[in-house]
């Protein structure tokens, strides 16, 4: 067997063994840092670095959801819009769902 085609059998080895993430398994905690949420909206959502922003800690998560893609697919545009469509491209739907969900958890 060539070294290519080894390399490829470990690929596939090492790719099938690897765990696949549920919405449950994400650490929605840690994609609201890592996706740049923290940068404007604050601390778990109750301090956004400017007054414009929302406070997003403890609204329902349905509406949490609904702004994400709206922003995210140009459906929702205005002056404020325009920052948080420019981080949206970090955040895929499930993320965004279980980022929702755990703002909704927190208190306002």
């Amino acid at each position: 067997m060539t070294t290519y085609k080894s390399l490829i059998i470990a690929i596939g080895a090492i790719t099938a063994s690897m765990p696949v993430h549920s919405e449950q398994a994400l650490d929605a905690e840690g994609l609201y840092k890592e996706r740049a949420c923290i940068a404007c909206h604050g601390a778990e959502g109750k301090m956004p670095v400017m007054t414009e922003y929302p406070k997003i800690a403890g609204q329902p998560a349905p509406y949490i959801l609904a702004q994400m893609k709206d922003i995210k697919s140009g459906v929702r545009n205005n002056a404020h819009a325009v920052a948080m469509k420019n981080a949206m491209h970090l955040i895929n739907d499930a993320e965004m769902a279980v980022i929702a969900e755990w703002l909704a958890g927190l208190p306002k």
